[in-house]
């Protein structure tokens, strides 16, 4: 537990905690946005075709090498 001398050194640290949680508050707002950009149907479409076409891919290598 840290032990203060002066209200000022309280004032700062107070400061320097609201300054943490507002940088805090910005990220999760990003991350938020990010994930819902994930979530919206065409990102989830492109996804999915990304995964088809590797997967379609590999099918295909397999038939060669037969």
């Amino acid at each position: 537990m840290k032990k203060y001398k002066s209200f000022k050194e309280i004032a700062l640290d107070l400061q320097k905690h609201k300054q943490d949680r507002e940088a805090a508050l910005k990220e999760l707002k990003i991350v938020k946005s990010d994930f819902e950009a994930q979530l919206k149907p065409i990102a989830l479409l492109g996804n999915f075709a990304k995964y088809i076409s590797k997967y379609g891919f590999l099918m295909l290598l397999k038939k060669i090498f037969k």
